[in-house]
C-alpha cells in the first residue's frame, strides 16, 4: 500500500470479514496516514483476504487471523472492534491494558451505566457476566462534531449506532439550547438492509424484504435508551421518545423525521436552520439544507456525509427535522475512521468520502 506519511500509524480490524469490518477496511486502504496491520475474524480465519473479497483487493493479501491480543499489541497502536455486541467487551479491557487504542463499532461502551447495557443486551448478546462498569463510565461517545475535544484525548471510543447518529446530529443542538420541549419528541426512521448486518436473518431475505416495508422493535427497540441516555445528557433532564424503525427495501441508507415542539412559537424555519449551520459551521460532513429542500437517502450513499433539512410547522408549534445518512458510512465505519483521525491527531474528513456517487 502506498502512504504519503513515512510512519503510517498501524491499525488492526477485528471482525474483517462482516459489514463494519469490510466498509472500515476500504477506508483505510489508501488512507494517508494509516496502515492495515492485522486482520482478524472467526469464520474466515487463515483465508487471504483477496480469495474472499476479489472486489476489494489489498496489495499484500493479509491472512485473516485468530485473535490473538499478543500478536495484536505487537503489530497495531489501534484497534477496531467490529464484533458483536457482548463479544468486544470481552477482550477490550485486555487490549486496553496492552495500550492499545480502541474504536468500538458494538454497543458495549455506547452507555455510560453497565446495569443499563445489561437491561438492553445482556439477553441478546449471550454474553458472560461483564464486570467493567469502570469502561463504561471511562469511555467516549463517539460523535465526532458533537465531541470532538474528548474523542482526541480518549483510549475508547464507543461509536454510536446508525440510528442514534441521524437522530442525535439533528436533535442536540435544540436540546441544548433550550429551543424545544424535552417530552412528546417522537422520531420515525427508516432503513436499508444492510443494518442487519451480515449474517443469515429471514427477514432479511430478498423475498422477504423485496416490495415491502415494515416496523419493527415498535415498543423497546434496543437504540431506543441510547438516544435517550444523550439527549438526557445534552438537556440535563430526563428524556423519554417515542422511536420506531422501520425496514425498507435497500441495501444501504437511513432516513429520520422527527416531531418536537418548540418552546417559542415564534421561531420559524430559517431560524432552526440558522441553528444548526452555527453548530455545524466548521464540519463539511454535515450539511444543512435550504428550507423547503428534503433529503433523500441517495444523496449521502456512501458518503460520510448526513444531510438535514428543517421545517415549522405553524399549525401546531412543531419542529419537524429530516436527517439521512448512509448507515454503514457516516453511521457505522466513516464515523469510526472519522473518530480515529481525531485521535491521531489528523483533520476529521481524512479520507473520507464526502461527495456523493449520483444516481
Amino acid at each position: 500500500m502506498n502512504y504519503s506519511n513515512n510512519n503510517p500509524k498501524r491499525v488492526a480490524v477485528i471482525g474483517a470479514s462482516g459489514y463494519g469490518g469490510i466498509q472500515s477496511i476500504r477506508l483505510l486502504k489508501n488512507h494517508p496516514h494509516f496502515e492495515i496491520s492485522y486482520l482478524a475474524g472467526n469464520s474466515t480465519v487463515n483465508r487471504t483476504w483477496n480469495q474472499i473479497f476479489p472486489f476489494l483487493p489489498l496489495t499484500n493479501n493479509p491472512v485473516i487471523k485468530e485473535i490473538d491480543l499478543d500478536k495484536i499489541s505487537q503489530s497495531a497502536e489501534f484497534v477496531i472492534l467490529s464484533l458483536p455486541n457482548g463479544v468486544s467487551s470481552k477482550i477490550t479491557p485486555d487490549l486496553l491494558n496492552k495500550n492499545l487504542r480502541v474504536i468500538d463499532l458494538s454497543a458495549d461502551y455506547r452507555y455510560r451505566s453497565l446495569d443499563l447495557w445489561k437491561q438492553v443486551y445482556e439477553k441478546e448478546s449471550e454474553s458472560s457476566i461483564r464486570k467493567d462498569s469502570d469502561l463504561c463510565e471511562e469511555a467516549t461517545y463517539g460523535i465526532p462534531e458533537l465531541n470532538s475535544e474528548n474523542i482526541k484525548c480518549s483510549n475508547l471510543v464507543a461509536c454510536p449506532g446508525c440510528f442514534p447518529t441521524s437522530c442525535l446530529l439533528p436533535l442536540v443542538p435544540f436540546l441544548k439550547q433550550g429551543l424545544i420541549e424535552t417530552d412528546g419528541i417522537i422520531i420515525d426512521s427508516k432503513s436499508g438492509t444492510s443494518g442487519g448486518g451480515r449474517s443469515s436473518k429471514e427477514h432479511l431475505l430478498l423475498s422477504e424484504a423485496s416490495e415491502s416495508i415494515s416496523p419493527y422493535g415498535v415498543i423497546g427497540h434496543r437504540h431506543t435508551s441510547e438516544i435517550e441516555q444523550e439527549l438526557s445528557i445534552a438537556s440535563g433532564v430526563n428524556i423519554n421518545i417515542q422511536f420506531t424503525p422501520h425496514l425498507v427495501p435497500m441495501v444501504r441508507g437511513l432516513l429520520s423525521t422527527i416531531y418536537a415542539r418548540l418552546r417559542d412559537p415564534g421561531l420559524t424555519a430559517e431560524d432552526c436552520k440558522t441553528v444548526l449551520e452555527t453548530v455545524y459551521r466548521n464540519y463539511n460532513t454535515i450539511s444543512i439544507l435550504p428550507v423547503g429542500i428534503y433529503p433523500q437517502t441517495k444523496w449521502v450513499r456512501y458518503t460520510n456525509k448526513a444531510l438535514i433539512s428543517v421545517e415549522v410547522d405553524k399549525r401546531n408549534g412543531r419542529l419537524v427535522i429530516m436527517s439521512v445518512i448512509d448507515n454503514l458510512i457516516k453511521g457505522q465505519a466513516g464515523q469510526a475512521i472519522q473518530n480515529l483521525n481525531l485521535m491521531s491527531g489528523f483533520n476529521h474528513d481524512v479520507n473520507l468520502p464526502i461527495d456523493t456517487f449520483y444516481p
